[in-house]
């Protein structure tokens, strides 16, 4: 497959496979939410693919350009992000807990829409870097959201929940194209600096999704055999796609 970049047509189209996958999440668990097990082994699955394309198309590109001070100052940078959105997220939910219960949790809603745009984002400046870094980010970011739609439908409650969920991941899947355009056009013809922080950036941001969001999530519930090796299985899922394509 090609290392160059492709056209910004090329990556929306792409970026519509996880648009969608959140929304049938969404749809799927309106209708009947996936037990805890079941939540588990997929953020597991997700955890385990994110890893792989971090570690086997991501970091190798980063380590390739030689540019330690641009890499530390976008991983940093990516690390101050994911911790601010995380501080603001938790600050809403203390708000949103001191007042009367919403079918709509905003704080939630909220953190999502920005974990969702800046995912639509990292999908483009995957594709900036090359078809192959962008597809194996696409697929892993379509496990990530499908998952991300599944929560988001099941802290929803009310007479109207399964409208407010199409009409809230139908949002989100606008938000994922959204920063997936963004980012391919901005940085189709970036500079090997600019593109070398941008990577660095989301390399930090990936890092901080398996650690901090999937992987704690996923352990919420006991711990089994069967629900650990998922882990594994997306990472040798996403290792023998490589060796194919």
């Amino acid at each position: 497959m090609s290392a160059q970049p492709i056209s910004l047509a090329g990556v929306m189209m792409f970026a519509a496979v996880p648009a969608a996958a959140v929304v049938v999440g969404g749809a799927v668990a309106a209708v009947r939410t996936p037990g805890p097990k079941v939540q588990s082994a997929v953020q597991h699955i997700a955890a385990g693919v994110l890893f792989a394309a971090l570690a086997t198309e991501l970091l190798p590109d980063v380590l390739h350009r030689r540019l330690p001070w641009v890499t530390l100052g976008g991983f940093a940078l990516g690390v101050v992000t994911m911790l601010l959105l995380k501080a603001v997220a938790r600050r809403l939910e203390a708000r949103e807990e001191q007042v009367a219960p919403s079918s709509l949790p905003t704080s939630l809603l909220l953190a999502s829409a920005l974990d969702i745009a800046l995912d639509g984002l990292l999908i483009g400046v995957s594709f900036a870097a090359g078809e192959r870094q962008g597809l194996l980010i696409t697929i892993a970011m379509t496990l990530e959201v499908l998952f991300l739609g599944v929560a988001t439908a099941a802290a929803m409650r009310g007479p109207k929940v399964r409208s407010q969920v199409l009409a809230t991941t139908l949002s989100f899947a606008v938000l994922l194209t959204s920063g997936a355009g963004i980012g391919a056009f901005f940085l189709a013809s970036a500079s090997p600096i600019v593109l070398d922080g941008v990577l660095s950036f989301g390399v930090a941001a990936l890092l901080y999704l398996v650690t901090e969001e999937l992987l704690t999530e996923a352990h919420e519930v006991d711990e089994t055999p069967l629900l650990t090796s998922m882990f594994f299985v997306g990472f040798l899922a996403l290792l023998m796609i490589e060796m194919m394509v």
